[in-house]
């Protein structure tokens, strides 16, 4: 005859269908529960046990008393004519269980196992959460904003809840309940407090995860994302490389009429993206990562400590820089140079200041006029100092200078710096008008590129005339 089920049965059923919780570890919990209730009766030193039935989950308490000849504890001992009254057959030195009546404690076992089994359900479901969400920590989900606390957000991913703190978040962005997000796991944390899912939508990880999903050639890893820098719903600088020599990197991440890219954008919030294509040489992708501005030249200035200055054309300027300095501030992050921004009205000022002092500084020199002061200039010579040690051959060879001139010259310096003994030279060199500095390199032109190779400097944003319209959503200006 098939053994009835009580209620509990079918429930610890449904349990372990739906909650995945053996019925082993329920029982287990009951148990427990059951003996310490009949332990606040039968005392502390009582040897006591229960059972359930795995089948109907009908549950049975026992005491525990060891059959000896003379009983001095009565807790743990029962003579043998006493534990026959419960077992015919019982024997000296056995172990008898005498059935006690558990009715007045098995609501009791059940209230402290019921509290017990609800926290023993929720630390199983959060272990089995964190088991299936920390493999997934850099994959991108969508949910439904479930509420709002404080400036946070709380994202219903449907098994579980997720958090989207503020530092996560696009700050242009405002969020209703119900409504529905996409986000990167950012990490899953198990705490003491429980455990907790944190998203990001500010995280650069969110941005590649983009461009994955949108390029299919960055799923297949021929084109790679080299390197990103963002300030989250403004601007972002992604560096991109192909692996092959067939497919132009940042083509395929703009798309054809700027399709790729404006998924990404409206994504993002209107977030600006500049594709800057990778290249080893330092100072010329330095002057690509400036896009959507076209520096003129990038010159290092201190090569041990990464410093460098960029020329820019006058218009360029508030460009370069961008607004409250958020461009160079990017490009800066992602290159990892500190970077020193000049239109050419600038530089031309500076140097025709410096030009100026170098000059008037040589004309203390006998012999010494303008025309010969530009030309030392020229070939270098901005102080007296240096020109104190050429010699009047050398002078000589310079383009306007004759023998009998160098050699006043040189006498001229000598004479000079003995009649001015703490006489430092404090002008600062100049550089060559005329002459690019060697170590600088020259942005290419728009021009040196077909369009159908390369999009314009900006890449995913066209070159702006100002500040204000230094990007523009139109696909027709992001072709190919």
């Amino acid at each position: 005859m098939e053994k009835q089920k009580t209620e509990l049965a079918l429930v610890l059923e449904q349990l372990e269908r739906e909650k995945n919780i053996k019925r082993e570890d329920v029982f287990k919990t009951i148990t427990d529960s059951l003996v310490s209730a009949l332990r606040k009766y039968f005392g502390k030193t009582a040897q006591l046990e229960a059972t359930i039935d795995p089948d109907t989950a009908e549950m049975q308490g026992f005491l525990i008393k060891k059959v000896v000849e003379e009983v001095y504890t009565p807790d743990i001992e029962i003579n043998l004519e006493e534990a026959q009254m419960f077992k015919a057959d019982a024997q000296m030195g056995e172990d008898l269980r005498i059935p006690v009546d558990i009715k007045d404690f098995s609501r009791i076992a059940a209230q402290t196992a019921k509290q017990v089994l609800i926290q023993k359900i929720r630390e199983i479901e959060k272990v089995k959460i964190f088991e299936e969400f920390k493999p997934r920590e850099g994959e991108v989900v969508t949910g439904l904003v479930h509420h709002v606390a404080g400036r946070d957000i709380f994202v219903d991913l449907g098994k579980t809840e997720a958090i989207l703190p503020f530092s996560e978040q696009i700050r242009r962005e405002h969020y209703t309940v119900n409504q529905r997000i996409r986000a990167i796991i950012h990490r899953v944390d198990k705490e003491n407090k429980g455990l907790q899912i944190v998203l990001s939508r500010a995280s650069n990880s969110f941005l590649k995860s983009l461009f994955e999903a949108e390029v299919p050639e960055i799923a297949e890893k021929v084109i790679e994302i080299v390197n990103v820098a963002r300030e989250p719903g403004f601007r972002a600088k992604v560096v991109v490389r192909s692996n092959s020599t067939k497919v132009d990197p940042v083509g395929a991440c703009v798309g054809i009429r700027g399709s790729r890219i404006r998924v990404i954008m409206t994504e993002l919030a209107g977030e600006k993206i500049d594709l800057i294509p990778y290249n080893e040489e330092t100072l010329y992708f330095i002057a690509k990562a400036f896009s959507p501005a076209t520096p003129t030249s990038v010159k290092v200035l201190d090569k041990e400590n990464r410093r460098a200055l960029v020329i820019v054309p006058d218009d360029q300027l508030a460009i370069a820089i961008g607004r409250e300095g958020q461009n160079i501030r990017l490009v800066s992050r992602l290159t990892g140079w500190e970077l020193e921004v000049k239109s050419e009205g600038q530089k031309f000022e500076e140097t025709r200041k410096t030009t100026e002092l170098v000059t008037n500084e040589l004309l203390k020199v006998d012999g010494i006029g303008n025309k010969v002061a530009e030309t030392l200039i020229a070939m270098g010579i901005d102080s007296i100092q240096k020109l104190s040690v050429l010699t009047a051959d050398q002078l000589s060879s310079f383009q306007g200078i004759g023998p009998k001139t160098a050699q006043r010259m040189v006498d001229g310096a000598k004479q000079f710096l003995a009649d001015n003994p703490g006489y430092d030279g404090t002008s600062k060199p100049a550089e060559k008008p005329a002459e690019k500095p060697a170590d600088a390199v020259p942005a290419q032109p728009a021009a040196e590129t077909p369009a159908a190779e390369q999009p314009a400097p900006a890449e995913a944003t066209p070159a702006a005339k100002d500040e204000s319209t230094e990007a523009s959503n139109d696909p027709e200006k992001n072709k190919e």
